[in-house]
């Protein structure tokens, strides 16, 4: 039994779930957000309080499902009442970024621009549009209430140019440390 599925979830003021044919629903003051529940673990609602039963303990499936469920709405909880974010940084000489027509253009030392449509429910802000050498990134935070669309959005980003290992540059998660080899070294 998942130690992480038996604790409630405590609902925050302005916050309501509705569990109905299957689909757990969230309101809150940010947004709506919808999952659809694993048949066998029954969501039931009470007062201020998200509690989760597994109603066959002795199934593997259910029992690695039940920690799961609790993971998603308590996730779903926290987007629709603070959201969530991820900042992204460029590093490379002349590389750059903006935000046009619903889409992220990334100048990251192609020929050609990277065009990346930005889905429904994600926002963009730009700190610093573009690199200053080697030393200075282009800064850029990705934000939505969907912590999984949000996680897929900016792998899909930093898929544009993974930072290399020599040099360093591309694009990387703020908190990522990128370790750079060593180039090799004429010996005289």
């Amino acid at each position: 039994m998942s130690r992480i599925g038996r604790k409630p979830i405590d609902l925050p003021s302005g916050v309501s779930v509705e569990v109905s044919s299957g689909k757990v629903k969230v309101k809150g003051p940010k947004g709506e957000l919808s999952e659809n529940a694993y048949p066998g673990i029954d969501i039931k609602v009470e007062e201020s309080s998200v509690v989760f039963e597994n109603t066959d303990p002795a199934d593997r499936k259910l029992q690695a499902m039940f920690g799961t469920m609790r993971a998603l709405v308590n996730n779903m909880i926290t987007g629709v009442t603070s959201g969530f974010s991820k900042q992204m940084q460029v590093f490379g000489t002349g590389f750059n970024v903006k935000e046009q027509g619903g889409k992220l253009i990334l100048n990251v030392g192609y020929c050609h621009t990277v065009d990346i449509p930005v889905p429904k429910g994600i926002s963009i802000e730009i700190k610093t549009a573009a690199t200053k050498g080697n030393d200075v990134p282009a800064v850029f935070t990705i934000s939505g209430i969907d912590k999984q669309q949000l996680g897929q959005f900016a792998a899909n980003v930093r898929a544009a140019r993974p930072p290399e290992p020599y040099q360093g540059k591309g694009v990387r998660y703020a908190d990522e440390f990128v370790r750079r080899k060593v180039g090799k070294a004429f010996a005289s």
